[in-house]
């Protein structure tokens, strides 16, 4: 314990110390109640120490090197000089401010030795006297002097000192025990002071090896209760730390000790061995290996790198890291099913088709493409060359469960991958085996997982994977996968071996097809999946979802009881969705009641009408027909496209008194940017058909807003109804509100093919219009939309914006509200279901 070490920072005195007598033991030129009741003078000079401190009655040497206290020792070379000892706190290189040291408590002290040491330092030897309070500054320069008076400490009561005391004299004990730098002499020290709890707690706070901030507060502390309690917090502190050091000590000496005894039992069962002529346990395990290998039957190649891994295995010892690092190797290699097969040779197309239809509703579309592509593979023996395919369509559409229902079809085992958030190439070929933790990637960990190397393998979520970062680009891993002239030697970064993925059975499943980079949708057979309509969804629930629902919730379908008109009703005002999934959940709910009911004793038999779908989901989440029918100036009903299918979206126009500016919002992309310039541009060039002056088009300022501002829309399909409300606003003229559109207009008003045609009408079905415009260039499409949305619905097809004028602005005059029939117009041309192209 270093006690005497410089108080100075400015030049530090390497190698000076005090030894622990010399603080231990108390030097007495005088007599202690002489010291104690000795006068003291007004003023004293100020000595600051940092990094030790003297109490009274006790003697310790410090070195002194700073410029303030050299010139207070060179001021006073009388003998017996008493200064004012001070603690100061901070960065050694700080400067001191002697004013801070008013009011604080600290030390008379006698200056009894000097010694001149090299480096213009000088030794000296200070006895405390007692404790002083500093009142004032008198001077700071060249050094301190500071008014002070000698401070009055309290005693607390004896019976409370007295446990005080004795508590830390068994600090003391514990920590002299545990701690070698504290010498074993300091309790018997503490036991022999434990007469005067002031003294007692002075020594115990010099002698614990406390650190400076510690002592200062010990000195400040004029009541000797709070004084022994602070020391005593301060001492079982460290015996807590110390008992934690000492465990963690036995604990490492126990392991070394047990390494150790393992490492000679290793040694003498060797010996054992060699006499008795038996094989060692690590070659023995090696030779199981080489048979493993032998077993397996692996490829030429595979099989030549684990016989010289194995070779490497022989050479190390269990204990090694590289020893687990092969062992682990080799392992994967004889996990990974190389050659067996799961699955029937024959695919039977009867089986597959009976199959897709028990386990899903409607989906003609999907379902007539998978048989296709599973027709081709009979048909050439099982050749994997092909396309991979993709099914695109919203969430909640049965796209995971119709990979399930092809691999149950053909035999063949299911294993579904996750690749949502995927942002690392190494996820997909494996980590190198130089990197801590390695492993193979996604794939080899599936296969290994299902034990066979042909099954049907669901890439789940592949347009969400994260591309060109800092650690690759998953994405463009995913093009070796999926191509199949390319997947029969893909190797995995781990196994650094080819392995045959031509075998397996590639699907994968997306919302956005657009949001896959265009290199990988090119290896892709696309099968779209738009969602359901509200018929089809009553028949999914009475076929799937009530069956299922009733089970799981543990009733009957004597305990509650749905109509086709309550299903369609909560489809309709609770579910307005492409997919299946709120669907679900609004019959859980309502099941979830009935279960409670039944828990509590009602057995009476629930007949779902609409007050107790109110009653149990709420008010209704969407209006009873979502399209406003009522005609206004500058406001179309527009249809978007968008990845959880189609919806409406209604374009708002006005005009304003000004200087012919235009402004657009709703948070629009470049593309949907252009086509409104370009609808204002091709209204502007017929304005005068359309009975607008040029006087209007200059003094007119217009806006065009397109609702749900907090959502981007982009693409040029909105054309045709962002034109529609341009001319109805510059023009007065009311558009027709039952009737939605979509198209791309050119600036010469031509009308133009766009997507989504199929999930863009069903939107319009699923909130009550019954009449779509759409290009001529999409009469194509017709017949992907399903039967009973063409029977419900007149689609009419228009080549110009002139035919779209015509069909939907209303005469300038505004009719009554009785006035406003489909008579009002030109019939619309409905194309029946005949007259879609025949499906080849």
């Amino acid at each position: 314990m270093a006690l005497g070490r410089r108080a100075d920072p400015l030049q530090p005195a390497p190698g000076s110390r005090t030894n622990s007598a010399s603080t231990i033991r108390m030097p007495r030129p005088q007599r202690r109640d002489e010291i104690l009741g000795s006068e003291l003078p007004p003023t004293l000079p100020l000595m600051a120490l940092r990094s030790t401190i003297v109490y009274p009655l006790g003697t310790i040497a410090v070195q002194m090197g700073s410029p303030e206290n050299m010139a207070l020792l060179r001021s006073h070379e009388e003998p017996g000089l008493i200064v004012a000892l001070v603690v100061a706190s901070g960065d050694l290189d700080e400067a001191i401010d002697p004013r801070k040291f008013v009011d604080r408590v600290g030390v008379a002290a006698r200056v009894h030795e000097r010694i001149n040491l090299p480096g213009d330092t000088v030794q000296i030897t200070l006895q405390g006297l007692r404790r002083i309070t500093v009142e004032s500054i008198e001077q700071t320069e060249p050094y301190a002097i500071a008014g002070v008076r000698a401070a009055r400490e309290s005693l607390a009561e004896p019976a409370e000192l007295d446990d005080l005391v004795a508590r830390v004299v068994a600090a003391a004990e514990s920590l002299a025990d545990m701690v070698e730098r504290i010498p074993d002499e300091v309790p018997q020290i503490l036991k022999m002071n434990v007469s005067d709890p002031g003294r007692f707690a002075d020594l115990a706070a010099t002698n614990m090896n406390f650190r400076i901030s510690d002592k200062d507060e010990v000195l400040q502390r004029l009541d000797v209760g709070q004084r022994l309690r602070f020391i005593l917090s301060r001492l079982e502190r460290e015996v807590a730390r110390a008992r934690v050091m000492e465990d963690v000590k036995k604990q490492t000496e126990v392991k070394i000790e047990q390494h150790q005894r393992e490492f000679y039992l290793r040694q003498q069962l060797r010996a054992i061995q060699a006499e008795l002529g038996e094989t060692d346990p690590g070659e023995k395990e090696s030779v199981e290996l080489l048979k493993k290998i032998d077993d397996a039957r692996l490829p030429e190649r595979v099989g030549q790198e684990a016989r010289r891994e194995t070779e490497r295995l022989k050479m190390l010892s269990p204990a090694s890291s590289e020893y687990q690092v092969i062992r682990t190797y080799l392992d994967w290699i004889l996990a990974l099913p190389w050659h067996k097969r799961s699955g029937d040779e024959q695919i039977e197309l009867a089986k597959v088709e009976e199959l897709l239809d028990t386990r899903h509703y409607g989906l003609s579309e999907a379902k007539e493409r998978i048989i296709e592509f599973l027709a081709v593979r009979k048909l050439r023996g099982g050749d994997p060359h092909g396309p991979i395919l993709c099914f695109v369509g919203p969430p909640g559409t049965g796209k995971t469960s119709l990979g399930e229902a092809i691999a149950k079809a053909i035999g063949r085992a299911f294993y579904r991958i996750a690749v949502g958030g995927v942002r690392d190439e190494a996820e997909i070929r494996g980590h190198r085996r130089t990197y801590v933790g390695a492993m193979p990637g996604l794939l080899l960990q599936g296969l290994r997982r299902v034990g066979v190397r042909d099954p049907v393998l669901m890439i789940d979520e592949i347009d969400k994977m994260s591309g060109g970062g800092a650690s690759g680009d998953p994405t463009a891993a995913m093009l070796e996968v999926l191509d199949p002239s390319q997947n029969h030697d893909f190797v995995d970064h781990y196994l650094n071996l080819p392995f045959d993925l031509s075998s397996t059975l590639f699907i994968c499943t997306a919302n956005n097809l657009f949001d896959i980079p265009p290199a990988l949708r090119d290896r892709l057979e696309v099968i779209r999946i738009a969602g359901y309509t509200i018929e089809e969804k009553v028949e999914i629930a009475w076929r799937y979802l009530l069956p299922r629902l009733l089970e799981e919730h543990g009733i009957t379908g004597a305990d509650i009881q749905f109509t086709d008109d309550v299903l369609g009703f909560i489809s309709r005002r609770y579910s307005r969705e492409a997919g299946l999934r709120n669907f679900e959940r609004n019959l859980a709910a309502l099941m979830r009641k009935r279960a409670r009911r039944k828990a509590e004793g009602d057995d009476g038999a629930w007949l779902i009408d609409l007050a107790k779908v109110d009653e149990v989901l709420g008010a209704p989440r969407f209006a009873a027909d979502e399209a406003e029918q009522e005609p206004e100036v500058g406001a179309v009903t527009g249809l978007a496209w968008t990845a959880t299918g189609g919806d409406l979206m209604t374009i708002e126009a006005i005009r304003m008194p000004g200087a012919g500016k235009m402004t657009v919002t709703g948070q629009l992309g470049d593309v949907m940017r252009e086509s409104v310039d370009a609808a204002y541009s091709y209204v502007r060039s017929r304005a005068e058909s359309l009975g607008v002056s040029v006087a209007r088009l200059r003094e007119s300022d217009l806006h065009i807003h397109f609702p749900a501002g907090a959502i981007p829309k982009d693409g040029p399909s909105a054309g045709v109804a962002v034109t529609l409300a341009v001319a109805s606003v510059l023009s007065g003229r009311r558009v027709r509100r039952d009737v939605a559109m979509t198209g791309e207009v050119t600036l010469r008003g031509k009308v133009l093919e766009i997507g989504g045609v199929k999930e863009k009408a069903l939107a319009a079905y699923r909130a009550g219009i019954r009449q779509v415009l759409l290009p001529s260039g999409n009469r194509k499409d017709l017949r992907d939309i399903p039967m009973e949305v063409r029977d419900n619905m007149t689609f009419t097809f228009v080549s110009t914006m002139d035919e779209v004028l015509q069909l939907t602005l209303l005469p300038g005059n505004p009719p009554t509200a009785s006035d406003i029939t489909l008579g009002d117009m030109p019939e619309p041309l409905p194309v029946s279901v005949e007259s879609a192209p025949p499906r080849p």
